[in-house]
C-alpha cells in the first residue's frame, strides 16, 4: 500500500546529518518537537495517532477559517459553542488533578468537590479525538519531503510506536475541533490570568458566577493543579491525515460532521449524567416522586399510560429553574438551591385528578405538557425571577394550593377563549381574563388549540403558547396578572 523508506514506514525519514543548508532546507529546521504516534491506515489512508500536552495544542495547530490566512476549509467559529466547551475542560482538568491527588495517596482537600459542583460534576471525562492535516507533506507522506523518525521497539523487538519530529513547518490545520481548540485555549487563559492576579477573571470567564472574586487559598491550590494538569499529564488524542489538499479537507470536514446520526434527545437525557436538572428528575422525580417516565410518547391518546416523555420533562424543568428551553448552562449552584419549590409544585401537580394515570390525556389537559410548561413559568415568575413581587413567596403557597382547584377538564371555557365573540365570553364568565392576556395583535400567534371531539388539543408551538395559558391560570387562582408587573 505504502513504500518503506529502509526499515521505516513512509512517511518517515531515517535522522541526517545537518551538514548542510541544503539539507537544513529539505528536512525543516532544527526547531523540532518529538511527538511517540501510532501510525494507521484509516480506510487505507496513512494517519499519524498522537497525543499532545493539553496546554501545547493551540501552539502547533491553526484553523483554516479566515480567508486572509490562505484557503479556507472550516466553518466560522461558534464562541458561544467554544465556551461551553471550556467549562466542561475545566471540569476535566480539576476532576484529572483529583484523581492524580488519589493516585499518589494525597489527601484531597474539599475545595476540589466544592469547585467541580459549581462547575457540574459527572461520572467521567473525555474530549473526542480532533482530526487534523499537515500540509507540508506530500500526499500520504510519501516521497522526498517526509516527517524524521525513529521506530521505538520493545525489549523483544516489536514495534511498539514511533518517534516523529515535528518542525514549526509541519503545521496541524484543524478539520475537525476547532471549537475544542479555542475552548482549550479559553482554559489556559483563565487558568493563567486567574494565577496571575488571585482573581476569578471577569472578561472571558469560565466560572461566571465568581467573576471578579478574590480567589481562596484552597481555591487557588486547585486551580494551580489543574494547570498542572494541563502542562503535565492531561493530554488531547489527534488524527492527523497527511498532505491533503483543500478539496479533501472540506470533504473531510463534510464527512466527520454530517454523516453521523444525532443521539435521541430522549436517550441523550437518560445517559447524561453531568446536568443538575437532569440528575433532579432521577433523583427527585422519578425515585422519590414515582413519577413514570418513558423515551417515547404514544401517539394514540387511547395508548396513553399516564407517563411523561423525558425530554419534555427536561423541557418543563428547564422552564421551572432557568426559564429557558433547554438546560444547557445549568449548573448545581443555581439549580440545587431552587430544588425544594420546583419539587414542591411537582408535588402539586401529580395531585391533580387524572394526572399520570391509565389515558391520563384524556382525562385532563393538565398530561399535555405545554401546560406543564405553563405551570413551570409561574413557578420561576414567583420564585427566581428579578422581578417578581415582594410577597412573591406568599403568591407561591397560593398558586401551589390553587393548582388542585383548577378545572383542567377538556371542557373547561377558559381553553377557548379565542375562538369565542365577546358575547360567549360573557357568557361564560370569562370577560375579564382579556386584562389577563396579552393585547391581541395581527402578528402574534393566538391559536392555542382547539377541539376535537371531546378533547381539547394544544397546538405544537408550544413557545408560543405555554406562556398564554400561564396567564390563564393565574386568572383561574386569582393571582395577580404579569403585566400588573
Amino acid at each position: 500500500m505504502y513504500p518503506k523508506t529502509g526499515s521505516l514506514p513512509t512517511p518517515l525519514q531515517t535522522p541526517q546529518e545537518m551538514d548542510s543548508l541544503d539539507t537544513l532546507a529539505e528536512t525543516g529546521d532544527v526547531n523540532e518537537t518529538p511527538f511517540n504516534v501510532f501510525i494507521g491506515h484509516n480506510l487505507g489512508h496513512r494517519v499519524f495517532t498522537m497525543s499532545v500536552p493539553f496546554r501545547k495544542f493551540a501552539d502547533i495547530s491553526a484553523v483554516a477559517n479566515n480567508r486572509d490566512d490562505g484557503p479556507v476549509a472550516q466553518r466560522s467559529l461558534d464562541e458561544t459553542h467554544a465556551k461551553k466547551l471550556a467549562i466542561y475542560m475545566a471540569k476535566g482538568l480539576v476532576s484529572a488533578a483529583k484523581m492524580r491527588r488519589a493516585a499518589i495517596e494525597k489527601e484531597v482537600p474539599e475545595a476540589f468537590d466544592e469547585i467541580l459542583r459549581m462547575l457540574g460534576d459527572q461520572p467521567y471525562f473525555s474530549i473526542q479525538p480532533i482530526v487534523c492535516n499537515i500540509r507540508s507533506v506530500p500526499p500520504g507522506g510519501t516521497g522526498s519531503g517526509g516527517i524524521r523518525g525513529l521506530r521505538l521497539e520493545t525489549s523483544a523487538g516489536e514495534t511498539a510506536a514511533f518517534r516523529v519530529f515535528l518542525a514549526e513547518k509541519h503545521v496541524l490545520w484543524v478539520i475537525d475541533g476547532q471549537h475544542r481548540r479555542y475552548g482549550a485555549d479559553l482554559v489556559m487563559r483563565f487558568l493563567e490570568e486567574l494565577r496571575k492576579s488571585g482573581r476569578y477573571p471577569g472578561k472571558g470567564a469560565v466560572i461566571l458566577k465568581k467573576k471578579g472574586e478574590q480567589v481562596s487559598d484552597e481555591e487557588m491550590l486547585v486551580w494551580n493543579e489543574a494547570y498542572e494538569a494541563a502542562r503535565y499529564y492531561a493530554t488531547l488524542t489527534v488524527e492527523v491525515h497527511l498532505g491533503l489538499n483543500i478539496e479533501q479537507e472540506r470533504q473531510l470536514f463534510h464527512d466527520l460532521n454530517r454523516l453521523g446520526k444525532k443521539v435521541d434527545a430522549s436517550l441523550a437525557f437518560q445517559f447524561d449524567g453531568s446536568n443538575p436538572i437532569t440528575q433532579f428528575i432521577k433523583r427527585k422525580l422519578s425515585e422519590d416522586l414515582g413519577l413514570k417516565i418513558i423515551e417515547n410518547e404514544a401517539k394514540d391518546w387511547s395508548e396513553d399510560t399516564g407517563a411523561l416523555v423525558l425530554k419534555d420533562v427536561v423541557a418543563i424543568n428547564a422552564t421551572a429553574f432557568l426559564n429557558k428551553a433547554n438546560i444547557a448552562g445549568a449548573t448545581p449552584s443555581i439549580i440545587e438551591p431552587r430544588e425544594e419549590c420546583i419539587f414542591e409544585l411537582w408535588g402539586n401537580i401529580t395531585q391533580i385528578p387524572g394526572f399520570g394515570s391509565e389515558r391520563a390525556k384524556e382525562k385532563t389537559v393538565a398530561a399535555q405538557s405545554v401546560m406543564l410548561k405553563a405551570l413551570a413559568k409561574i413557578a420561576y415568575d414567583l420564585n427566581f425571577n428579578n422581578r417578581r413581587p415582594d410577597n412573591a413567596s406568599e403568591l407561591y403557597q397560593k398558586f401551589l394550593e390553587g393548582i388542585s382547584e383548577v378545572d383542567f377538564s377538556h371542557q373547561n371555557p377558559v381553553w377557548r377563549y379565542y375562538e369565542m365573540d365577546e358575547a360567549a365570553r360573557e357568557a361564560a364568565g370569562l370577560n375579564s381574563l382579556s386584562a389577563y392576556l396579552p393585547e391581541e395583535s395581527g402578528a402574534a400567534n393566538r391559536d392555542v388549540g382547539s377541539m376535537q371531539g371531546p378533547y381539547f388539543r394544544f397546538g405544537a408551538k408550544h413557545n408560543d403558547i405555554y406562556p398564554i395559558l400561564a396567564d390563564m391560570i393565574r386568572w383561574s387562582i386569582g393571582l395577580p396578572s404579569r403585566r400588573d408587573s
